[in-house]
């Protein structure tokens, strides 16, 4: 077994497992800092279950605040789900609560807090789940690659930093060099008006990532300390990668190596090989590569805004080491990633936006772009992408400059390639369409649905048995990685009934994506972004499923066990 990933030891034949929630101290190579983890460590264990077993597991509280563990993907009992004032009233200090639940399903998932800022702070691991049946993919080794960004600011810090100033953590601002440079490129006039706009807006092209300053970690491990995984050539070696970040996406390649894709999210799906691919906050993807010579290679974790890298090791031995590529030029976002095709701005009546005071704001309050309909912008229409040009990839505005490209020039997973090795549900048509609008404020950091925070919204109400079609149409700049508790969201490809299905949908900036849910699991669920700051700042809301199984309780003291 690969260093830095330790089985849980014990109860494997009881089926019963241990969890401590502990203070810790991490360690990245650049900073130690103090933070939590799950018995003694950050990340925690890997927790390895088996389709169609009952598993229990005790979590112990040692902390001196309120903790809580989500098992991000898990089909479950919504009491068992672990999230605070929703689905339980959370695990207090000194208590132990143990969580009941039957495994359903096979694949790659984890587990995190769901307690204030206690995930960002480290406490977080991984799930492998074996399938019942014979595995439909072959390979000789299995490790998993768990992503996150240690920060050596608390979440709490982080967000108050960012309440204070929303470009606090920004580092990558433009220069009287990118000026020129631009100049150079694209022509004096050209640049000017580029600035120009930026400016009328107080907005600037840079803000990728919210969260700058951070180290990436494989496994627990920065760049420098190279975590490393062991294999023989010509073996077939799977790759669980799976993105546990507050706020950091990762371009994820293995230069000199293929990567099939076998599955998303833990769903597999129909084998696509590629150089590289992009992984989401709170996504996981599986990947089987292939290194047929007695040499090392580099696992490369660029982050999306290209402000660091996470780097790991695959190799024959122990100590070898393959050379670090360099990161490919940092993206800019484009107008067409604030909705605004320059080719085509009939779109935007730019005289109408009257709530938007841009003398006091330094960025744009997206909720107040009323006269933008994005449901008619082309390009963004993803149950029609079939006809769309090669080149493009449809799940990114036209134009967007965020849309990725292989470092080598090779191929880049798109959304548009995953399809559902078996579907999982009857093709259907769904019975309403609910459109929930990613909406915020940069300058006051508020971040809502539909204009909406989430202390100050009313619950979604579904039906149990309905199929629910959720449009979310993107009206910031910024990528919302969407996650639907206790259900899942089938991923409008264009594919029919092969559409892939996930648990976690990135929504890229200017873009409208639409996912189908099968309403089939009674109780109260979270929905929400899953960059911990606009989650904790109001991008979240409540579902409430109502009929169903009469045994489900909606009463979140009535649940779980106490000790």
């Amino acid at each position: 077994m690969a260093a830095g990933v330790a089985l849980l030891p014990s109860l494997s034949v009881a089926k019963t497992y241990n969890l401590t929630v502990d203070k810790v101290m991490i360690y990245t190579g650049d900073f130690q800092k103090e933070g939590i983890g799950y018995n003694g460590k950050s990340p925690g264990p890997v927790l390895r279950f088996k389709e169609g077993e009952d598993v229990t597991i005790n979590v112990t509280n040692n902390l001196d605040e309120s903790t809580s563990i989500h098992w991000h993907g898990l089909i479950l009992p919504f009491q068992m789900d672990g999230v605070p004032k929703i689905s339980f009233p959370g695990i207090e200090p000194g208590e132990t609560f143990t969580y009941k639940f039957p495994i359903v399903q096979s694949g790659t998932y984890w587990f995190h807090s769901h307690s204030g800022f206690q995930e960002p702070d480290g406490a977080y691991g991984s799930i492998v789940i074996e399938p019942e049946k014979r595995d439909p993919y072959r390979f000789d080794k299995d490790y998993v690659v768990q992503f996150t960004d240690a920060h050596p600011h608390s979440g709490k810090r982080i967000l108050r930093n960012l309440k204070m100033s929303a470009d606090y953590y920004n580092r990558q601002q433009q220069t009287i060099g990118d000026f020129f440079a631009d100049v150079r490129e694209n022509g004096f006039k050209a640049t000017v008006d580029d600035r120009m706009a930026w400016g009328d807006m107080r907005m600037m092209p840079t803000d990728i990532e919210d969260v700058q300053g951070f180290t990436p970690l494989i496994n627990g491990k920065g760049p420098e300390q190279n975590w490393t995984g062991l294999f023989e050539p010509k073996e077939r070696i799977r790759l669980r990668f799976i993105n546990s970040s507050a706020m950091t996406y990762f371009d994820v390649r293995i230069p000199g190596l293929k990567m099939t894709v076998v599955a998303a999210d833990g769903n597999n799906v129909q084998p696509v090989t590629v150089d590289e691919l992009r992984l989401g906050v709170a996504e996981t993807y599986d990947v089987i590569v292939r290194p047929m010579d007695d040499k090392a290679y580099t696992i490369f974790g660029a982050s999306m805004g290209r402000t660091a890298y996470a780097r790991a090791t695959l190799a024959p031995r122990q100590g070898m080491v393959a050379e670090i590529p360099e990161m490919t030029k940092a993206p800019l976002l484009t107008m067409a990633d604030m909705g605004m095709d320059h080719g085509n701005m009939e779109g935007m009546d730019h005289s109408s936006m009257k709530d938007m005071d841009h003398s006091k704001m330094k960025r744009m309050d997206h909720s107040s772009m009323k006269e933008m309909d994005h449901s008619s912008m082309k390009g963004m229409d993803h149950s029609n992408m079939m006809g769309m040009e090669q080149d493009k990839d449809s799940f990114y505005a036209n134009g967007s400059g965020l849309v990725p490209t292989a470092a080598n020039g090779g191929k880049f997973l798109s959304y548009a390639d995953l399809k559902a090795q078996k579907p999982l549900y009857e093709e259907r048509e769904a019975t309403r369409e609910i459109e929930l609008r990613l909406t915020g404020n940069m300058e006051r950091y508020i971040w809502s649905i539909n204009g909406v925070k989430y202390e100050d919204a009313d619950p979604v109400v579904l039906q149990y048995g309905e199929r629910v079609r959720f449009k979310f149409v993107n009206e910031t700049m910024m990528t919302h990685p969407m996650h639907l508790h206790g259900m899942w969201s089938i991923l409008d490809v264009g594919a029919g009934k092969w559409d892939p299905i996930k648990h976690t949908i990135s929504v890229a900036p200017g873009t409208t994506v639409y996912s189908e849910t099968e309403v089939d699991a009674p109780g109260q669920w979270a929905f929400h972004c899953h960059l911990s700051f606009h989650m904790d700042a109001g991008m979240f809301r409540k579902i409430v499923v109502e009929g169903g199984p009469t045994s489900a309780s909606l009463n979140p003291s009535e649940q779980g066990e106490l000790q």
